[in-house]
């Protein structure tokens, strides 16, 4: 199919689709109605033209007036535009001494067709006028005035970022010669990510969407900070519907309208955190997986965590006789330290008797360490790993259990069990924990 039939055919459906397509108004192009394009552009010219095709590049600004309807002004430079050979010229045309350049600034009015269940995707049509401005004159004049029609693609990553690709023909200048332009380019809507009012949030109505059918409208999405084009926000394994509704309802007294109300099952998780419990398994892995509770780091109430169990002990979460032994110790060692105080040394005696009587147990040594604005990961690191050599060395030195019995690792401040916003539980973070699995 060549360039005029495409450009023809694209008006054509532009036609079509201003007479089939209803209006729709969203908030998003109420709040945030200006947007703004940036990328790379093919320039291609009719083959008796003084000039070849080019590569070069653009910039648009466009303004929304509701879900359908853009208006959108555009700048194209084209640096080179190499000059074409004298013999494939018509006997009125002059060869370029020399290669060209070519500015084109042009408006076009955007229908977009995207379908209300998914909004990623964005096809559009796209009609205007254009005046290409030439670095040397060529037959019909220096500047040329002309219309296009064409067709493109938004791909959105959210409300604020998308790509785009489109392209477009039409005839310019006294002669009518034919011209194409191919664009792809990164777009940005300014204002996109403003909080969404809460009248709007919380209204009904027959437009209510679920775009990643999770579960959860998207205005209720937008209420809860979830990502209404991702049913499964924070990558824990449930759907957002599934975690959200149940327990924040009852907290907060804010009944959401989503379809997942008396419809999925709901768990009460964060929708935004994928280890609601900390315990080392992500929500969904405990759900789907594993049989224990998202809400409760000991599902068995054994003393270990069900993470520990399952990552490190190879335990089953759901018995609590099969927990390793565990101990917490909160000793405080000198700064950049690893040698353990005399003061503490009373404090090691309980699981020195419980390995004096069982020599044959196996003994995991881990280090933690609190966390402030300014500490640094590599160093929290090695001192975690330091500071637990140290306790295991303590250990084997003092009971009769064989250093290869033992193991030590460090986590720096990536497991802590309070958050270090005080002094008290800081604390809780600079701690020791030793597991103590019976000898076979």
């Amino acid at each position: 199919m060549s360039m005029h039939k495409i450009s023809l055919w694209a008006a054509a459906a532009a036609l079509a689709a201003t007479c089939a397509l209803p209006a729709a108004a969203d908030d998003l192009f109420d709040r945030a109605p200006w947007f703004a394009s940036l990328g790379g552009s093919f320039y291609d010219v009719e083959g008796d033209m003084e000039a070849e095709p080019g590569f070069g590049a653009f910039l648009s600004l466009g303004y929304s007036f509701n879900s359908w309807w853009d208006v959108e002004g555009s700048f194209h430079y084209i640096p080179v535009l190499g000059a074409r050979d004298a013999d494939k010229l018509n006997k009125d045309k002059e060869a370029l001494d020399d290669d060209t350049s070519a500015y084109r600034i042009g408006v076009d009015a955007l229908l977009h067709l995207r379908s209300a269940a998914n909004r990623r995707i964005d096809p559009f049509l796209k009609l205007g006028p254009a005046v290409v401005i030439y670095g040397d004159k060529v037959t019909g004049g220096r500047a040329q005035l002309g219309g296009y029609a064409g067709a493109g693609l938004f791909y959105h990553f959210n409300d604020s970022w998308a790509m785009r690709l489109d392209a477009s023909g039409g005839i310019q200048g006294d002669n009518l010669d034919f011209v194409g332009l191919v664009d792809l380019g990164i777009t940005f809507r300014f204002g996109a990510t403003k909080t969404v009012p809460a009248a709007y949030a919380v209204s009904a109505g027959p437009d209510d969407l679920d775009s990643d059918h999770d579960g959860l409208y998207d205005r209720d999405e937008a209420l809860i900070g979830t990502d209404p084009y991702n049913p499964d926000t924070d990558g824990d394994g449930l759907a957002d519907g599934e975690e959200y509704a149940a327990a924040n309802r009852a907290d907060n007294g804010n009944d959401l309208g989503g379809p997942a109300n008396g419809v999925r099952k709901v768990y009460g998780t964060d929708p935004l955190n994928p280890d609601t419990d900390g315990d080392g398994l992500k929500d969904g892995a405990e759900v789907r997986v594993y049989g224990t509770d998202p809400l409760n780091p000991d599902t068995d109430g054994g003393g270990v965590s069900d993470g520990h169990e399952v990552m490190e002990d190879s335990t089953d979460p759901l018995n609590p006789d099969d927990d390793i032994q565990k101990f917490t110790l909160l000793i405080e060692f000198d700064y950049d330290k690893d040698f353990i105080r005399p003061e503490y040394y009373p404090d090691f005696e309980p699981v020195l008797e419980v390995l004096r009587r069982d020599p044959n147990a196996t003994v995991r040594v881990e280090g933690h360490c609190d966390r402030y604005p300014k500490s640094r990961r590599d160093y929290n690191q090695r001192l975690s790993e330091r500071r637990a050599k140290a306790v295991a060395k303590y250990l084997v030195e003092h009971s009769n259990i064989s250093a290869s019995r033992v193991t030590a690792v460090g986590y720096g401040f990536d497991r802590p069990v309070a958050p270090n916003d005080t002094d008290a539980n800081r604390q809780k973070n600079r701690r020791t924990d030793i597991y103590i699995q019976k000898g076979q």
